[in-house]
């Protein structure tokens, strides 16, 4: 049993997939800081100075704060928008084109040659 998930553990796509799932957490923390330090203040302060982490409406013991669902959707946007560039890089570089057949051996081409002449008496 040992044996078989150790051949489970280091198989390359679980190797592979572990290694996306760790860079896409690290990047899910650069796409968090963009938009709460640098694109959700520039969208305020085009808003006249809102802050978007201060929206929130009261509901009797509830505090419903929309302005973190509201940047929450902001990161959702950019991850995907950036995923599907890469996914359409990945793809495109991927994608060969396909190879020209190979070219017959000599005595076929002869066998061809003797046929077309064959024809055209």
């Amino acid at each position: 049993m040992f044996k078989e998930f150790r051949e489970f553990a280091v198989r390359g796509n679980v190797v592979d997939m572990a290694v996306g799932i760790i860079i896409g957490a690290a990047f899910g923390k650069i796409v968090a800081s963009l938009v709460n330090d640098i694109v959700m203040p520039f969208v305020g302060t085009l808003m006249g100075g809102l802050n978007f982490n201060d929206l929130a409406i009261q509901f009797r013991d509830a505090n419903i704060q929309y302005g973190k669902f509201i940047q929450s959707c902001v990161d959702f946007v950019i991850v995907a928008w950036v995923i599907f560039l890469a996914v359409k890089v990945f793809n495109r570089l991927r994608h060969e084109e396909p190879a020209a057949p190979p070219t017959p051996p000599r005595q076929e081409q002869l066998l061809e040659e003797i046929r077309d002449l064959l024809k055209k008496r």
